[in-house]
């Protein structure tokens, strides 16, 4: 299903590990700070909902989405931290500059991951308007923040699940 067809802030709940003791890092791009803000708010908000604590939730800011992987690789290089949300927008606009920005940086979120051996999420994005973006952060298709702050939890879930057996 398509994000056009649903919202991407209802999720399922059921089994979520307690993560009342984990330490997340969300790294924000500041580019299109309208709508990134948003992204930010709801990712911060869904970890508070289920169980964070604000103390555990740092938040570190870079220029644009570009930079994200670095600064999620920082974040998840530290001892304390257990899954970082890499959060931007990358509009398409008259060139290709997007498609490059996004590859590059769902390919370096997918490098510090496994490079990391953490969640680190894909929070990024990528319409073809501001408008899209809008609907996506927090708008009628609800905001990826949240699904990117569940994705984490979920998958500190499934890693603890797995350490267990």
């Amino acid at each position: 299903m398509s994000s056009a067809d649903k919202n991407l802030s209802v999720f399922t709940t059921e089994g979520l590990p307690d993560i009342s003791a984990r330490k997340f890092a969300i790294v924000v791009a500041e580019w299109n700070s309208e709508v990134t803000e948003k992204l930010f708010e709801g990712a911060f908000q869904t970890l508070i909902t289920y169980g964070a604590l604000a103390a555990n939730i740092v938040r570190g800011n870079v220029p644009g989405s570009f930079e994200l992987t670095l600064g999620a690789q920082w974040f998840a290089q530290r001892n304390d931290i257990d899954a970082v949300i890499a959060l931007g927008v990358v509009i398409q606009g008259e060139t290709k500059h997007n498609d490059y920005i996004n590859h590059a940086v769902a390919q370096g979120i997918t490098n510090v991951s496994l490079k990391t051996d953490k969640p680190v999420i894909f929070g990024v994005l990528t319409p073809n308007n501001m408008e899209q973006a809008l609907e996506r952060s927090g708008g009628v298709h609800g905001n990826k923040g949240d699904e990117a702050a569940m994705t984490a939890i979920k998958m500190l879930g499934l890693k603890a699940q797995i350490n267990q057996g």
